[in-house]
């Protein structure tokens, strides 16, 4: 791994220059970003004279372990750099890593003398500014009309960009409630906004241009631009926002990281990679040890996003009390951040903490309640209480904040199964599916189940466990999905395959695949599940009635089995019999009928004949006919 260092002055003028020149351009949340993170170094390294060189290595430690080992990242084809630099995505690895990739872009340090303009050109971009912040877009492109330096044509294209990106949203909500709306908004002028900008090489230019790819569905196309426009302009958080939202899986970021124009230990390709598997849904606790690193005292210690962004990875490793204490530090420190609050909401949702939910519900109600995160936090809030009506309706209004808020559409859909209404579901989890997340996948399984429709159901589970292949639930849905369609052999793959990921001292799998098995008419492997289930409820210390059945099952097939252990099957059923569990009644007569055997005193015949044969069927070799 190459070691990159940076002296303290470097960096704290490298982020402050991005500040300057993404609120030049009105890219807001790059700004905001950049300032944050800014402010996250401590005041001593922040203010040091500028002839101060102190040297930071951003490769101080190996990064933890990953539970799940990625890809090498080396690529080894050394053909000619082809026109995209992606063409090589797909290559696999055969060799360490080389220092630099062939394909990857050389960082072109921005130029700022270039873009130095007149003052006329100046005065009309600071009032184009002026009107972009206070959103009158469609005044800006008229207040930089001839001008032609790069950072007043960017606010001309991207004020454009967002006109017609209102226009199309406005037409498509025209449509909401019928069939006739089409999946997404249809913008047709970005065609031809990508005109204006397919030939520039200003990293700014370069980011629109891969926006308006992006748009296009012309997702490589766009991936190239973006790394371009990195290459330019590093500290555009924007550029890297883009980056993520083309990419599809952890692999094909694998494949993307040694094409970047910084190395691997720059702490923004850290950053982007730990914010890309947070939006896969898919860290490892590698990310988690690259935020504790950048949180160290030598980075950005105050770092409010980095907080966050370790917080959601612990959340989707589903390490939920550690999430909810780190979020609980983040509030300390910045009581009113609502970035990633629906997080946290989700978290106390599951957890059903409504004492903590409703209140944070009340409170940030109270200071913006036009954020799509507060009115997904307050559905939450509505949900645990059973309120699924107001829980929909907050759910719609986030979306109607932002269409793309694709976990609202989700929230919406489970709403919509609670309250029995499949269609509805089905319409809300279409609107959310994407290629990256499997929770819209699995609901539109468990509406179509509701609906009876176990193969369409089927369909759904099988694409989302694709999406995440070690989540238990999916994997049982599947199994319960196979069970109803009466495949019983693929049921027991599934849920076989679901104790991989399970608790080891969960027992309803073990019960499902028990009753399966007893299906199927193989009762040694029923029973095998059954003992299971006792097993862990007696390690746990759980109460009788938990593991009642289990206990009746395994006792019974111990004394139809001719080498049957009959101790074990007495030990079972008295300890069934002296709790309060529904089966006492049956445990009881069955241990009355067991107690002359295990003392040796009740010949075959007299078993044949007891009570016992009424409790538990005979084996074919102790059948009145053939008793000698």
């Amino acid at each position: 791994m190459v070691d990159f260092t940076h002296s303290d002055t470097d960096i704290v003028q490298d982020i402050r220059k991005s500040i300057r020149e993404c609120s030049r351009r009105g890219l807001s949340s790059a700004t905001r970003w950049s300032s944050e993170l800014l402010l996250s170094i401590p005041a001593s390294r922040r203010n040091l004279p500028q002839h101060t060189k102190r040297q930071i290595n951003f490769s101080t430690s190996t990064p933890a372990r990953s539970r799940s080992p990625r890809p090498s990242l080396s690529f080894v084809d050394q053909s000619p750099v082809p026109t995209q630099i992606l063409n090589q995505l797909s290559q696999p690895s055969q060799s360490s890593a080389p220092t630099r990739h062939p394909h990857a872009p050389p960082l072109a340090p921005f130029d700022y003398g270039s873009d130095e303009i007149d003052v006329q050109e100046e005065d009309s971009l600071a009032t184009a500014r002026i009107c972009f912040e206070t959103k009158e877009y469609s005044r800006v492109p008229a207040l930089v009309a001839g001008c032609v330096s790069p950072a007043t044509r960017f606010m001309s294209a991207y004020s454009r960009f967002l006109v017609s990106e209102h226009t199309a949203i406005s037409e498509w909500h025209t449509f909401d409630v019928t069939r006739h709306q089409p999946v997404g908004p249809i913008n047709d002028t970005i065609q031809e906004l990508l005109q204006d900008v397919v030939n520039d090489i200003d990293p700014f230019l370069l980011l629109l241009k891969a926006i308006f790819l992006s748009r296009l569905s012309r997702r490589e196309e766009a991936i190239e631009a973006a790394i371009l426009s990195i290459a330019g302009f590093p500290w555009n958080w924007s550029s890297w926002t883009l980056l993520t939202s083309c990419i599809r899986d952890g692999e094909e970021l694998t494949a993307l990281l040694p094409l970047l124009p910084l190395p691997p230990t720059h702490p923004l390709v850290q950053m982007f990679q730990i914010r890309t598997l947070n939006e896969l849904q898919n860290p490892t606790e590698n990310e988690i040890a690259l935020c504790d690193r950048l949180l160290g005292t030598e980075n950005y210690p105050g770092s409010l996003w980095l907080m966050t962004q370790r917080a959601t990875a612990l959340y989707h490793l589903h390490d939920l009390g550690q999430a909810e204490a780190q979020f609980d530090r983040i509030f300390a420190l910045d009581p009113y951040r609502i970035e990633n609050i629906d997080i946290l909401s989700n978290i106390l949702y599951v957890t059903n903490n409504r004492l903590k939910l409703t209140r944070l519900a009340n409170d940030f109600l109270a200071v913006d309640k036009n954020r799509p995160e507060v009115c997904c936090l307050v559905g939450n809030h509505y949900s645990l209480r059973g309120e699924h009506v107001k829980a929909i309706k907050y759910f719609r209004r986030a979306t109607q904040l932002d269409r793309t808020y694709l976990s609202a559409w989700t929230l919406m859909g489970h709403e919509y199964v609670e309250i029995k209404n499949s269609h509805a579901a089905i319409e809300a989890y279409r609107r959310a599916v994407s290629t990256r997340d499997y929770r819209a996948w699995y609901g539109l399984g468990q509406a179509y189940e509701l609906l009876n429709m176990h193969e369409y159901a089927l369909y759904y589970y099988q694409y989302a466990t694709a999406l995440k292949p070690y989540d238990v639930r999916l994997w049982q849905a599947q199994g319960m999905c196979y069970e109803e369609m009466g495949r019983l052999r693929e049921a027991v793959e599934c849920l076989k395959r679901a104790l991989i990921p399970a608790d080891p001292h969960e027992i309803t799998i073990n019960l499902m695949l028990a009753r399966i098995y007893k299906d199927l008419d193989e009762d040694a492997e029923a029973v095998a599940y059954h003992q299971r289930v006792v097993e862990v409820c007696q390690s746990d210390l759980r109460p009788v009635q938990d593991y009642a059945k289990s206990s009746l099952e395994v006792a019974a097939y111990q004394v139809k089995h001719p080498n049957g252990n009959l101790l074990l099957a007495r030990e079972y059923l008295g300890r069934v019999a002296a709790s309060n569990a529904e089966d006492v009644g049956r445990a009881v007569e069955m241990l009355k009928a067991l107690d002359p055997l295990t003392t040796g005193t009740l010949t075959m015949e007299a078993l044949v004949h007891s009570d016992i044969m009424d409790i538990i069927p005979p084996p074919p070799h102790l059948t009145p006919d053939n008793v000698g």
